[in-house]
C-alpha cells in the first residue's frame, strides 16, 4: 500500500481517517496499519490515558476469536483480564454449559484496557494518534466523503483528507449525524447502575452471572485485580430509589436477588455509575466514502454485554473488507459492500431480537418455553450459551433449541405429574410445557 500522508498546510492526506480511538477506533487502526495503511486516529479526549466510564468491560466470547487474529488476546491477559465462562439465572434454575464445551469470555476494565489499546495503536506503523481534536465537518466530492474537518482545543482547523473515512466515536456519533445516515432508534425501558467492589469472589469458578429476574436484570463479573463489577438494570419504576441513594439501591438490589452474590461482604472501591436513557440505535454502516464501526454502527441494549465485543467484531471486518480497496486493487466501494453485507449477517438478527426485549417488558411464552428448558438440560444450555455469547445466529439457535425445548419441556411436565399422580386423571389434559 503507497504511502498517501502528505502534508499541504492545514491540509494533510491519509488512506484512512479514523474519528474515535475507543475499542473499535484503536482496533480497526492497528488493522490497518498492519495492512499498510496510512492512518490518522482522531480523539476528543487530550489525555491518552482516558477511559470510558460506564461500562460492564465484558468481552463476549464470540470476539475472542477476533482478539486473537489481532494479537490482542496475549496484552489483554498480560495487563490482568481474566476469562470467564457465562452462565444465567431464571426462574427455572441456571443456565450454564458444561465447563469444557463453555466459551470464555474476557474480562478486564475499561480504564486499563483503552490506555492499552491506545498505546498499541500509536505504536503501529502508519497510524498517528491526534488527540484533543473534535470533528467539524465532513468534507465531500460530489456525494462521496472525502475527508473530516478537526479542530483542536485552541479552535485551530485542520483538514484531514483520506479515501475512508471511519466513524468509530459511540452511540452518539457525530460522524454518523454529519453523514446524515439512516439510524432506527428504539426506546429502550430500563436504566442501568454499577460499580467496582472488592470482596469474595461474587462465583466459586470465577464465572460472569447475570439473573434474568423478569422483567428486572442484574449481574456480577470478575475482573482484573480481584474485583468484581456488580449491575443493575431494573425498569424505570425503580428509577427514584437509585437516584436517591445509588450505592445503597445497588447494593440492596443486588444483595436481595435469589442465590445472591457476596455484594453486602464487598466495599466499593469505584464511584456507582448510571444510565437512565440508552435509546437503541441501529444505522447503514457504510456510506460511499465512509464507514460506521462499533456503537457508531449499532448501539444495542447493554444487558446483553454485547458492545465490547461488536466494537472489537465490526473492527475487524471493516478492515479485512476494505484492505484490498486501500491497496488499489479493487472500488472502494466494493470493500464498504463487503463490510455492510458481512456487519449484516453478523450482527442484525441479535439486534433485532435484543431490542425488542429491550422494551422492559416481561419474557413472552416463547421465551420461557427456552429458558425454562435450558435450566432443566446440559445439551440446550450449551446451545443456549452459544447464542447467549453471540457465537452462533438466531436462526441456527432457533433450529435446535425450540423442538429441543419442547420435548424437555414435555419430559419434566409429564415427570411431575406421574411423581403427584402415580395413576393418570381421565380426560385429554395437556401437560403445561412452561411450568
Amino acid at each position: 500500500m503507497p504511502d498517501s500522508k502528505q502534508s499541504n498546510g492545514n491540509r494533510s492526506d491519509y488512506d484512512a481517517v479514523i474519528v474515535g480511538a475507543s475499542l473499535a477506533g484503536c482496533t480497526t487502526a492497528i488493522a490497518l496499519g498492519r495492512a499498510g495503511a496510512s492512518v490518522a486516529l482522531v480523539e476528543k479526549q487530550p489525555d491518552p490515558a482516558a477511559f470510558k466510564r460506564m461500562c460492564s468491560h465484558f468481552i463476549q466470547a464470540s470476539a475472542v476469536p477476533s482478539l486473537e487474529r489481532m494479537d490482542l488476546l496475549e496484552p489483554i491477559i498480560e495487563a490482568g483480564g481474566v476469562r470467564s465462562r457465562m452462565r444465567a439465572w431464571t426462574p427455572w434454575g441456571w443456565i450454564e454449559a458444561p465447563p469444557p464445551k463453555a466459551r470464555e469470555a474476557v474480562n478486564l476494565r475499561r480504564e486499563l484496557l483503552d490506555p492499552m489499546l491506545r498505546e498499541t495503536a500509536t505504536a503501529t506503523p502508519g497510524v498517528e494518534l491526534m488527540p484533543g481534536r473534535t470533528a467539524d465537518r465532513l468534507v465531500r466530492e460530489g456525494e462521496t466523503v472525502s475527508g473530516v474537518v478537526v479542530r483542536d482545543r485552541e479552535g485551530e482547523e485542520t483538514s484531514l483528507r483520506a479515501r475512508l473515512v471511519v466513524g468509530a466515536d459511540g452511540r452518539d456519533s457525530r460522524i454518523a449525524e454529519l453523514a446524515a445516515v439512516k439510524t432506527k432508534v428504539s426506546a429502550h425501558g430500563r436504566f442501568a447502575y454499577g460499580g467496582y467492589f472488592e470482596g469474595p469472589p461474587a462465583n466459586a469458578d470465577g464465572a460472569s452471572s447475570i439473573w434474568m429476574l423478569d422483567p428486572h436484570w442484574a449481574a456480577a463479573f470478575p475482573t482484573d485485580c480481584g474485583l468484581t463489577f456488580y449491575a443493575a438494570m431494573p425498569t424505570k419504576d425503580r428509577l427514584p430509589e437509585f437516584r436517591h441513594d445509588p450505592e445503597g439501591a445497588l447494593i440492596s438490589f443486588v444483595g436481595d436477588i435469589p442465590e445472591a452474590p457476596p455484594i453486602r461482604d464487598s466495599h466499593l472501591v469505584s464511584p456507582v455509575l448510571g444510565k437512565i436513557e440508552m435509546p437503541n440505535k441501529v444505522r447503514v454502516p457504510v456510506a460511499p466514502g465512509l464507514a460506521l464501526v462499533g456503537d457508531a454502527a449499532m448501539a444495542v441494549d447493554p444487558l446483553f454485554g454485547v458492545g465490547c465485543g461488536w466494537a472489537f467484531q465490526s473492527a475487524e471486518w471493516l478492515a479485512d473488507s476494505v484492505s484490498p480497496s486501500l491497496r488499489g486493487e479493487e472500488s472502494l466501494q466494493a470493500g464498504l459492500k463487503r463490510y455492510q453485507r458481512r456487519h449484516r449477517r453478523g450482527l442484525r438478527g441479535h439486534a433485532t431480537i435484543i431490542n425488542e426485549y429491550a422494551r422492559g417488558r416481561k419474557m413472552q411464552p416463547g421465551e420461557r418455553l427456552i429458558f425454562s428448558a435450558a435450566a432443566r438440560d446440559p445439551k440446550l444450555a450449551t446451545t443456549f450459551e452459544a447464542f447467549g455469547t453471540r457465537s452462533i445466529g438466531p436462526g441456527r439457535f432457533f433450529a435446535a433449541a425450540v423442538p429441543r425445548s419442547i420435548a424437555v419441556n414435555a419430559r419434566h411436565a409429564l415427570g411431575a405429574r406421574s411423581h403427584r399422580r402415580p395413576v393418570a386423571p381421565q380426560g385429554d389434559r395437556s401437560p403445561n410445557l412452561l411450568s
